[in-house]
This record gives C-alpha cells, sequence and structure tokens, in this order.
C-alpha cells in the first residue's frame, strides 16, 4: 500500500547526498475539495502542496513555509503552505478574463496555465523573538523559466542555496508523490571528483523512478527498489494534514482592516456582513450589532 501524509527523510551513509519523499492522500483529497477545478490545474495544485511538504524539514523554528505562484495566465494564482504544526492548506485563483481550452485543463504543465510569471518561496516566523534572537520573514523569488514545478524549484536551490538538487512530481486525482535529492556540503568524501560521480549514480537511478511507483508504492519500497545497492539510512516518518488557520477572531480583524468607512457601507447595504474563508469555505456570518462593537473597539467573542 502507497504511504498517506507522510514525509521520509533518508541519508545515505557512504556519500555527501540526501533526501526526501513525501505522499499526501487525505489532506491532498481534502484541498482539492476546497479547489474544483480542472485535472491538470488540481494535479499541479497537488505538486505544490507535495514541494511545501518537503521544503518544511526545512522549518527549525515556529512558522510556516509559503510557496506561491502568481501568473498572466488562466490560472492568476497557486498557493501552498505547511507550518511547523505539519499542517497544510492550499488555494487556486482563477484569472476570470481568461478562458481555459480543454487541452490545457487536461494537460496543461505550469508556464501554460499560470502563463509569464514568479514564483515566491517565503519563510515566515510565527514569533519575532526566539533561540534569544530575531527571525526575520525570509523570501526567495524564482522566475518561472521552465515548464515545470521541478524546473524552477532546482534553480532556486542552486541560485539561492548552492545546493545541487533534483525534484520528481506524481500526482492523480488521489494522491501526490514529491521526490527531492539534493547534495550535502562535502564531509564524507573529500575528493570532488568522486564526490561528483556518486551524485550522479544516484540521481541517475532516482530518475529511473515511475510514475506508478511514486503514487503506488510505499516509501521504503520505492527506496529500496532504487538504491538497494547503496548503504541508506532512512528516518521515522512526520505525519501531515490538513489544517486552516482561519477563524472568527481573525475574520473579525480582516474586517476592520479594510476601513470602518467600507465596512458601514457594506453594513448600510447588507445589513449584516459574510465572511467565506477561501482556504476550507468556512462561514463566519458578522450581525449588525456585532460589527458595530468592533467599529467601537469592543472585542467580539
Amino acid at each position: 500500500m502507497p504511504s498517506n501524509d507522510l514525509l521520509h527523510r533518508f541519508l545515505f551513509d557512504d556519500c555527501d547526498v540526501r533526501g526526501e519523499i513525501v505522499t499526501l492522500g487525505d489532506s491532498y483529497r481534502e484541498v482539492l475539495s476546497h479547489n474544483p477545478q480542472a485535472p491538470a490545474i488540481q494535479r499541479l495544485l497537488g505538486e505544490f502542496l507535495a514541494a511545501v511538504g518537503l521544503l518544511s524539514s526545512t522549518l527549525k523554528f515556529d512558522g510556516k513555509i509559503i510557496l506561491q505562484a502568481r501568473g498572466d495566465g488562466a490560472v492568476g494564482t497557486i498557493m501552498a503552505e505547511c507550518n511547523h504544526h505539519n499542517s497544510m492548506r492550499g488555494i487556486v485563483r482563477m484569472n476570470p478574463e481568461l478562458e481555459l481550452s480543454d487541452e490545457l485543463a487536461n494537460h496543461g504543465n505550469l508556464q501554460q496555465l499560470l502563463g509569464n510569471g514568479v514564483l515566491v518561496i517565503t519563510i515566515e516566523p510565527q514569533r519575532s523573538e526566539s533561540f534569544g534572537g530575531k527571525l526575520e520573514r525570509h523570501q526567495g523569488i524564482v522566475p518561472m523559466d521552465a515548464d515545470n514545478l521541478s524546473g524552477c524549484l532546482e534553480h532556486y536551490f542552486q541560485q539561492s542555496e548552492q545546493l545541487a538538487t533534483r525534484l520528481w512530481f506524481a500526482a492523480d486525482n488521489h494522491a501526490v508523490t514529491g521526490f527531492l535529492i539534493q547534495a550535502l556540503p562535502q564531509q564524507l568524501i573529500t575528493n570532488s571528483e568522486d564526490n561528483r560521480d556518486k551524485w550522479e549514480t544516484i540521481t541517475t537511478l532516482a530518475g529511473t523512478v515511475k510514475r506508478e511507483e511514486l503514487l503506488g508504492l510505499d516509501h521504503s519500497t520505492v527506496l529500496y527498489r532504487l538504491f538497494n545497492e547503496h548503504p541508506l539510512r532512512l528516518f521515522e516518518p512526520k505525519a501531515l494534514h490538513f489544517a486552516c488557520s482561519c477563524s472568527r477572531e481573525r475574520s473579525a480583524s480582516a474586517l476592520l482592516s479594510i476601513g470602518k468607512d467600507e465596512v458601514e457601507e457594506l453594513l448600510v447595504e447588507k445589513g449584516s456582513i459574510d465572511i467565506d474563508c477561501q482556504f476550507c469555505n468556512q462561514h463566519y456570518h458578522f450581525s449588525a450589532e456585532e460589527v458595530r462593537q468592533l467599529l467601537g473597539g469592543n472585542v467580539l467573542h
């Protein structure tokens, strides 16, 4: 049986290479239920979710990692995030002015769906103070100069982190798997040529993995099939899940952020105000009395 909502990290004991493999099932289907889009768009959203799952292993503090693409194509925005509690969510927003052809709806890739745009990776601390020092929000902007997410992220790691990285994704309407192989700073093998040979051997083997294997087999079986002749250390898995960070209090804060005059206009027009979470479709209703309490500075419970 395939792994479900699990992230496995692994290391090669005879060279300076590490890896990760993540498969999302229940959490992926939950996100798709809130994003009823065309098949190609849902698969791409799955790749974004798998990518933030892989990237979440870099979080060493309370916070979240956000992967967002914005473009001028039929898909205007696609975003996924994962936090230190291992909860994930994602969203797609279409460009209402552009139509999506049947071909792209079923088989479109990143560039075809988003057009010209950028990929933004954000690491956002939850608290400003941790470990005795201030943690800053970090953001990296990556040009979408590859036609798939794997290529764009490989470029990001090479340019921003100076780490050779290979990624593979596979998605259908039930599950999505992300697979990462990454070079580490030289320690075990000090000879650069030997290190390069090991890297090429491992990435060549990794590149033979089939889509059906990534989606249909558990992680241990996939790794054994690929690397059974190489000493590999597999760590305990991390469980991931869908969760939304929306709340009534956050919705109230969002309401106040649009300005008192605008809120009063909405109240006059509709008599009350309703806010829907774009990620989980949770509905929040604010009566006229509750809105007036908010505007008067009272705390809403």
